[in-house]
Parts: C-alpha cells; structure tokens; sequence
C-alpha cells in the first residue's frame, strides 16, 4: 500500500511535471495574485488555467482565498521541502555510488599501468 508521504510527492512532482505550472509558481513566488493575474500571460482557456490551478492547489504547492468574487492565488513552499529531501536522499546515494565507481576505476587503471 502507498502511504501519504509517498502519495503527496507524486502529486507534487506530478504538478511540477508541467511548464505552465512551474510558471505559475514562478509568478506566485514573487506575490500573491488574483486568478486574474496568473492566468494573464497564458493563451489558454479560463477552463484550462482552472484545472492547471487544481492541480497546484491539489499538490498542496498553491493556496486560494476567496474576497468577495476575486480569487487570489499564493504559493505555499512547504511541499517543495519536502520534494527537495526526497531528491537530495538519492542525490546523496548516487553520489557515493559514483565516488565508488571513481575510486574502482582510479584503482584499475593505477594497477594496469604498474
């Protein structure tokens, strides 16, 4: 069974997947904008902005307040915290992984040239 860790950051990577929402949270990281706003730059669809927007929020990475009929948008980067410790762990262990292969191969070749 897949636990809610493991679940949370397939939905982060899964969000961060996609150019238009990495530039969305680009845009949110600056400050916080009304749906408006973000969905400016974009030739898309206000249907199509909404489900990019439900992804964002679905992955935990984007928070929405509402003030009368105006949406405002924010990042929330607690979850990329938490996608950056997955990565730095396998970063980590590909890093020794290699340093070993190194010193083999530092190894090898030394002893062929004797």
């Amino acid at each position: 069974m897949v636990n809610n860790e493991s679940q949370q950051l397939t939905l982060i990577f899964s969000a961060l997947s996609d150019p238009t929402r990495r530039a969305m949270l680009k845009r949110l990281s600056e400050k916080e904008v009304s749906f408006a706003e973000l969905s400016e730059p974009f030739a898309m669809t206000k249907s199509a902005i909404t489900k990019h927007l439900k992804v964002l929020e679905n992955s935990g990475l984007m928070r929405r307040t509402i003030d009368g009929r105006t949406h405002y948008c924010r990042l929330n980067p607690a979850p990329l915290e938490k996608a950056a410790e997955w990565v730095t762990f396998y970063q980590k262990f590909w890093q020794k992984k290699l340093d070993g292969l190194d010193a083999f191969l530092n190894e090898s070749t030394h002893k062929s040239s004797e």
